[in-house]
């Protein structure tokens, strides 16, 4: 290549990176990374490009790609500080402190004097403080007792002034169901004595549930598949006033990220939980990546639930979240999971059905896959852009379908611009329910129903509507709300 057409490459390079730069600030972040690519494809030495797309990445929750990214950047230019700050805010999302606490001491050396730099290195090193104080005093899940069975919520005095919703007697009733949620539409807290029979109460049904439960759908009834909500209460009940309260007649499946970023998750959570105990056999619930206490503790739902209820909550629905199903079948042919497929051909429903899911989800393996995979364009398998599970493509779709003798694989997990996208020839469908994903994508939620026999996916899709003036994160960790 001659000088001149290196210097105007180069140059080429410089406008897009400007066009991206305005593609971020209007948070189209997908857009950005593409610009930011076409940049890189014209002049891959500059660093700027690389920690450029890498904050892109990380505002798309793609953790993995971002650390690659400013890794490269760092390779390419060792004293650029913002490839390290990249990097290591990359790692905080992904809930790595320590590696985060090394790429902001580097900061720090590098920018002595930034005082931004000092005080993010000092709240990381509170985190590893306390990680490390929390692993000295842990206790092997093994021998860990239940705190579900410590509690006895009908000795718990429920004060006169209280005019909340209440349960009288042992059953949860649609009175107080709708009573809890209009209490929660204007901000109303739940008594505890409430809250702790419901959680306790769902508890009971959903341990008694297998890892992969078969839904039966009869010939004329319907049945809606709703994606991730994230703490989006307000949302929420938009999706009621358009589908219907759950009911028998109106039977729901909500696939897992029912908490974190959204300030209200655990208005959903209750919520949920309620109408699961209301009608057992017509509110499902799948667990998703963020129903753990690595994500709870990072993105909002341990410090709204500190907040608004008390400790014991914390620890009562970390270990409620471990007995959520993992997959559901509908009528035998479609296949509903948070996350995605397999690292491994040959899966079978057999296989998902014998899981152990009561515990924290492991970094590999079956149940770690199937609440982190992604879908991807290209055949074959790829690493995830998120740094756990996997990328998977449309062959491998329809391997597993073929295997199972299935139609159709319906997962979450990814905000998607018009709140679905229809992939893998037709085989696979993203659902993501959050519209206006933290308060700034701009995305639009959605919605499947069924109808049976046919079970041909009918999508609806909904715009995000107001909520009160608390932001997303208001209860996240206050180390990653700096880098929000």
């Amino acid at each position: 290549m001659s000088a001149n057409d290196e210097s105007s490459n180069h140059q080429k390079a410089e406008e897009l990176k400007v066009s991206a730069n305005e593609a971020f600030k209007s948070n189209k972040f997908a857009q950005a990374i593409e610009l930011y690519s076409e940049a890189i494809e014209l002049n891959e030495s500059n660093a700027v490009y690389w920690a450029n797309r890498a904050f892109a990445h990380t505002k798309l929750e793609e953790y993995g790609s971002a650390v690659l990214d400013a890794t490269k950047a760092i390779e390419l230019d060792p004293k650029y500080s913002k490839g390290y700050y990249r990097r290591g805010a990359a790692y905080l999302a992904m809930g790595k402190f320590k590696d985060a606490l090394k790429d902001f001491q580097q900061v720090k050396r590098l920018c002595p004097k930034d005082p931004d730099a000092t005080r993010k290195l000092k709240e990381c090193e509170k985190a590893v403080q306390k990680i490390r104080f929390e692993e000295a005093i842990s206790v092997e899940e093994t021998v860990r007792r239940s705190v579900a069975e410590t509690l006895d919520y009908r000795v718990i005095e429920v004060e006169p002034q209280y005019t909340g919703a209440r349960i009288e007697g042992e059953k949860v009733t649609l009175d107080f169901v709708k009573k809890m949620m209009d209490d929660f539409k204007n901000q109303k807290c739940l008594h505890k004595r409430y809250a702790y029979q419901v959680v306790l109460q769902a508890r009971e049904l959903l341990k008694a549930m297998p890892s992969l439960v078969e839904v039966s759908i009869q010939n004329g009834n319907h049945f809606t598949v709703c994606g991730d909500v994230h703490g989006q209460y307000y949302d929420l009940l938009n999706i009621f006033e358009l589908n219907g309260l759950p009911s028998e007649e109106n039977p729901y499946l909500f696939n897992g990220d029912f908490v974190d970023r959204g300030s209200f998750s655990l208005e959903i959570i209750l919520t949920l939980f309620a109408f699961k105990c209301l009608y057992p056999n017509a509110m499902y619930l799948a667990r998703g990546n963020h129903e753990s206490k690595g994500m709870n503790k990072i993105y909002g739902f341990e410090g709204e639930v500190r907040s608004k209820l008390s400790d014991t909550f914390v620890e009562l629905f970390a270990e409620v979240f471990c007995y959520l199903p993992l997959a559901h079948t509908l009528n035998g042919k479609v296949f509903v999971v948070h996350g995605g497929l397999f690292s491994v051909d040959g899966v079978k429903l057999s296989d998902i059905k014998s899981i152990d899911r009561f515990r924290e989800p492991p970094e590999e393996g079956l149940m770690c896959e199937i609440l982190w995979s992604d879908p991807q364009p290209q055949l074959g398998r790829g690493p995830s852009k998120r740094g756990v599970g996997l990328s998977f493509g449309a062959d491998v779709t329809k391997r597993f379908l073929q295997e199972n003798n299935l139609e159709l694989v319906v997962r979450s997990h990814e905000v998607k611009d018009e709140g679905y996208e229809i992939e893998h020839d037709g085989k696979l469908i993203t659902v993501f329910s959050a519209p206006n994903y933290c308060d700034q994508m701009g995305n639009k939620g959605a919605f499947i129903r069924f109808t049976a026999p046919e079970l041909k996916p009918d999508i609806v899709t909904f715009s995000a509507v107001p909520h009160p003036d608390v932001k997303p994160m208001a209860y996240a960790s206050n180390f990653l709300r700096m880098f929000q």
